[in-house]
């Protein structure tokens, strides 16, 4: 999966999907499962910053995991619905390159 684009992601997550019986999930199950996924990048994230510690008995977790994770969930939702992540990620760039070209103080 070297140089993987998101288009190309939209397309393995597809793949492995479809070779189970069940296929995707309804939406709102999805939709579930995607917040899950934010749920446990946060208590990592919570973790690692001192913010809540763990207890003794939760194992470390890897927070680049937790972030693919969230990735395969929204890519499920996206797949249901036929969205072009890519397509629709470039466009979200080019909104807040135009709303916010002049919004922080840029880097010199």
């Amino acid at each position: 999966m070297e140089g993987l684009t998101i288009r190309r992601a939209q397309e393995v997550v597809d793949e492995w999907i479809s070779q189970f019986e069940d296929g995707y999930w309804p939406p709102l199950s999805m939709l579930a499962s995607l917040m899950e996924e934010v749920g446990e990048l946060a208590r990592e994230i919570n973790a690692s910053e001192g913010i809540k510690r763990k207890k003794e008995t939760e194992p470390e977790a890897d927070i680049g995991l937790e972030m693919a994770d969230v990735l395969f969930a929204l890519i499920c939702l996206a797949n249901y619905y036929d969205i072009d992540l890519e397509g629709k990620f470039k466009e979200a760039m080019e909104k807040y390159s135009k709303r916010d070209a002049d919004r922080w103080i840029r880097k010199k």
